[in-house]
């Protein structure tokens, strides 16, 4: 295979800038790419929603068998292991694309499982890819990595006061 070809041999969905836009389109990940104001509100609004239907479905089912302040703290660790998990999955996904978009070298399928190829990115390709990968997708990757530790120190907290309790 020539090292460098003037078309791309890739196919289109598998190019790293493709691939980017497209996950970029979808609702889970289309919404960690929004501006931090309207991030910060979407997971409020989330969260209190959380909050108030798992808090309703643990009252009914654990009223008569746990105090009030265990079925909130219940509530909390739930909260927090459902976000904890939705964010670590958008910080999957984000690090696989950053991950194929700053790669000099991809890896693509033409047709099947059986006919891997590798094709080393022309430089204005590496180029276009790196600056994407730097300046639009390693902002989301950095502020999921946060907001993913805030919500496992918050699961951490609330297990040890349920069991102080």
């Amino acid at each position: 295979m020539p090292t460098f070809k003037k078309k791309c041999p890739v196919p289109f969905n598998q190019q790293p800038l493709n691939e980017y836009l497209e996950l970029k389109k979808r609702l889970l990940f289309s919404w960690s790419t929004s501006n931090i104001k309207y991030y910060i509100h979407t997971i409020s609004k989330v969260f209190l929603f959380s909050f108030i239907f798992l808090g309703f479905i643990f009252i009914i089912i654990f009223f008569k068998l746990i105090n009030i302040y265990k079925i909130l703290l219940l509530d909390f660790i739930a909260i927090d292991i459902i976000f904890s998990l939705t964010f670590f999955r958008l910080y999957l996904g984000w690090s696989y694309i950053i991950k194929r978009l700053l790669s000099a070298t991809i890896f693509y399928e033409e047709s099947g499982w059986y006919d891997g190829q590798l094709w080393i990115k022309t430089a204005n390709n590496l180029t276009r890819d790196r600056l994407v990968g730097l300046y639009q997708v390693l902002p989301f990757i950095n502020r999921l990595k946060y907001t993913c530790i805030i919500f496992c120190i918050n699961f951490i907290l609330h297990y040890y006061l349920y069991y102080i309790l």
